[in-house]
């Protein structure tokens, strides 16, 4: 299985589309090549260098099987047509938060990993990245994942 998007560049950083230093507007997702027996799929987006230990910025399950693409834009709703819902981010907020590390750090890593799961578990609305960890690894076939950098530069004023 492979997941990818085009909001990471051939260099690797991300668009700063889906920043909080523009749009913050969550990145298209597709994936293909779901291993035999895929129910669903559980997406979580994380930022392992986070000053503070590891930031989430997404989760997002109950993606039916059948689907292989997630639109960009998708909305802080806690329920998405096909029975797709959103926990909480480390903000506490529903929904996706793009990468916004401190101005002037060293760029972070924003890994996205994606489940193959061979059941669709129950998940508590508003789910935070604790409990949906813990509630999906019996049902986890494969894993795949795409990582992009992020570094905020300080603005010079002009």
């Amino acid at each position: 299985m492979n997941i990818m998007t085009d909001a990471i560049g051939a260099n690797g950083y991300f668009d700063s589309r889906y920043t909080c230093d523009i749009d913050n507007s969550s990145p298209e997702m597709r994936w293909e090549n779901p291993p035999p027996g895929t129910v669903g799929f559980a997406l979580i987006a994380e930022d392992p260098d986070a000053p503070n230990g590891l930031f989430t910025h997404w989760v997002i399950y109950n993606i039916p099987g059948d689907v292989r693409h997630l639109p960009a834009g998708i909305p802080p709703q806690e329920s998405l047509p096909n029975g797709i819902r959103q926990g909480t981010n480390s903000y506490g907020k529903l929904g996706y938060a793009g990468p916004c590390p401190p101005t002037g750090d060293r760029a972070h890593h924003y890994l996205f990993k994606l489940y193959a799961l061979n059941s669709l578990p129950t998940l508590p609305h508003r789910v935070q990245r604790d409990d949906f960890v813990k509630t999906i690894q019996p049902f986890i076939l494969e894993e795949a994942s795409i990582t992009g950098l992020y570094k905020r530069t300080i603005q010079k004023a002009g």
